[in-house]
């Protein structure tokens, strides 16, 4: 089960690579989460040294309890926007709340782990870019 739901996480965070996946064996357990995805732009066709790389919009639910495992964003920046509920994030040795309204930036200097500790799902509001299909 353990491994199943270790899957489930590392889909959420496709494209870390190599170094990240390995993180995933000792970061803390994820319940699953709902992806929606919003929209998708091939900036391959926009700019061509970016040949490959998506611009990627969607929406994350965590419900109460969830977790991710601790990741990395080099290759893949991202924008966070809180929708609703609260979400506990954890970098560089700080945990850090966000709630509805709340942005952070995930740049390739971020290393971090996010959970929701309440009792209703969080949804946040992620913009990356990422090479997944």
């Amino acid at each position: 089960m353990r491994a199943v739901i270790g899957v489930v996480a590392v889909s959420f965070f496709a494209g870390m690579g190599v170094m990240a996946l390995a993180q995933v064996a000792t970061a803390p357990a994820a319940a699953s989460v709902e992806l929606k995805q919003l929209q998708v732009l091939d900036l391959g066709a926009e700019l061509p040294n970016m040949k490959g790389m998506k611009f990627r919009m969607r929406t994350v639910t965590f419900p109460p309890g969830s977790r991710t495992p601790e990741h990395s964003h080099q290759g893949r920046p991202g924008l966070v926007y809180v929708l609703q509920g609260t979400f506990t994030e954890h970098r560089n040795g700080v945990t850090t709340e966000y709630g509805p309204g709340s942005t952070w930036v995930e740049d390739h200097n971020t290393t971090h782990w996010a959970e929701n500790r309440g009792s209703t799902p969080a949804v946040q509001l992620s913009i990356a870019i990422d090479d997944q299909p």
